[in-house]
């Protein structure tokens, strides 16, 4: 049994860092084995803004995850966001010499790689290139091209791009502390693994994750990823905002967020006082929850309509677009009391909260099926899905080669057989993931940064 299969997922956001160590239980269920978090001190907005502690804070995670686990962390599968994130559309296309052949991975590497050469601004670098549908000769809406013959092979692209010095920050905080890539994934894609179910990403979905920095958005219809965006505001805006308004200390604002807080200034009566001890034998400080929730509602209010502004942009009130499964809001922030119902209210969709405990063994913690953790269950998931693959590919390549060395055959044969192998082997390489390319890139980039 291939349990000693274990993989590692780094979340670093801007409030917390966590490093979740994990691996599948006979059931094909997720079994983690320990989990680290530390205050995230050098993130703001999803970008790292102080290298140096963001080493400390991961490496404070990732041995508090080791001692827990008693595994040792070697490789971390990390999640991108960041406000620097942005997405595209993009059509492109190849036109195949070989038209009286079956259209193959190669040809959908050389079209996802004619999207790669795309010029962007300055500074940027693509991150993800997700083909949506493709188009064959004149026949449209195809979502397999692979064995199709035809001349012309076309596609539609959701491109998604990011800073090439806020990836780069991101790769040198961990290696500096001692742990090397083992892939990179953008983050809203990691929490869709933990919280959506394939039915609701076919129907149609918008997963909101709110974070302590920023409020990531990814949309799915029809199984395929549609559109993503990144609006630079979360939780601690919230708290900044109780902050200056109740005039009180950040900690104090943050405690009273999460015991008292409510989306819903509706819900709360003028009589209703909660009392915040005075600094340094100051006289304490009485607010009115009415007036917390006022504060919460009006900032909470701006955050969901920038995302459903973001929904709108993708055409959610067209036919084609509709997202019949609704709002998935997950991420510490969805942690909000009446946070649901306003979110219902402004957008008149459907929406549930994102538990990741689907895909968790039914022995896990109960703290690890809180949404604030729905990104690290995402990112351990891919890096175990990773690992897959790579067993997969290996033997296939073992099946491939075992003819070449069992048979005694002579030079001119060997040539012979040897051409399949290559292409073969061509073939296995190609079906890796499109980004498994951009992480190879982008490792062999901090190296010669060095």
């Amino acid at each position: 049994m291939e349990n000693n299969k274990i993989a590692v997922g780094l979340d670093i956001g801007t409030t917390k860092i966590v490093a979740m160590i994990g691996r599948k239980n006979e059931y094909g269920k997720l079994e983690v084995l320990g989990i680290g978090k530390a205050k995230s001190l050098g993130v703001k907005r999803g970008v790292v803004n102080n290298i140096t502690q963001t080493i400390q804070s991961i490496q404070q995670a990732v041995d508090e995850a080791q001692s827990v686990s008693g595994q040792q962390i070697e490789e971390v599968v990390v999640g991108i966001a960041g406000q620097h994130i942005r997405s595209l559309h993009h059509s492109d296309y190849i036109t195949r010499e070989k038209s009286d052949e079956v259209i193959d991975e190669l040809d959908i590497e050389n079209l996802v790689e004619q999207v790669h050469k795309l010029v962007m601004l300055p500074g940027e670098e693509i991150i993800h290139v997700l083909p949506q549908e493709y188009k064959v000769d004149s026949q449209s809406d195809i979502k397999e091209p692979i064995g199709m013959y035809g001349g012309r092979l076309e596609a539609n692209f959701h491109v998604v791009v990011g800073q090439v010095s806020s990836i780069r920050n991101i790769g040198r905080c961990v290696k500096s502390a001692g742990l090397s890539l083992s892939d990179i994934t953008l983050e809203p894609l990691a929490s869709a693994s933990a919280v959506l179910s394939q039915e609701e990403k076919e129907a149609g979905v918008a997963l909101i994750d709110i974070g302590g920095g920023t409020t990531d958005l990814a949309i799915f219809k029809d199984g395929i990823i549609r559109h993503t965006a990144v609006v630079p505001f979360g939780g601690n805006v919230i708290t900044e905002d109780i902050k200056e308004g109740c005039s009180i200390i950040e900690k104090q604002a943050e405690l009273l967020k999460t015991k008292f807080g409510s989306a819903w200034p509706g819900e709360n009566k003028e009589t209703e006082i909660v009392s915040i001890p005075g600094l340094r034998g100051r006289e304490p400080k009485e607010i009115t929850l009415k007036n917390l929730s006022k504060i919460i509602h009006a900032r909470v209010q701006e955050i969901i309509e920038h995302v459903y502004l973001e929904i709108k942009n993708y055409g959610h009130e067209t036919q084609k677009g509709k997202l019949i499964a609704g709002i998935v809001l997950t991420g510490g922030g969805s942690q909000l009391k009446h946070l649901r119902q306003l979110v219902e209210y402004i957008t008149g969709m459907d929406v549930r909260i994102g538990y990741p405990n689907e895909h968790l063994a039914g022995d896990s913690d109960d703290v690890l099926s809180s949404p604030a953790y729905a990104t690290a269950v995402g990112l351990l998931m891919e890096g175990l899905e990773k690992q897959r693959k790579e067993e997969e590919e290996n033997v296939e390549e073992e099946i491939i080669e075992e003819p070449v060395f069992e048979r005694e055959v002579i030079k001119d044969e060997i040539e012979e057989q040897e051409k399949p192998v290559v292409e073969n082997k061509s073939k296995t390489h190609k079906s890796k993931s499109f980004f498994e390319k951009f992480t190879e890139r982008f490792k062999e980039f901090l190296d010669n940064a060095e």
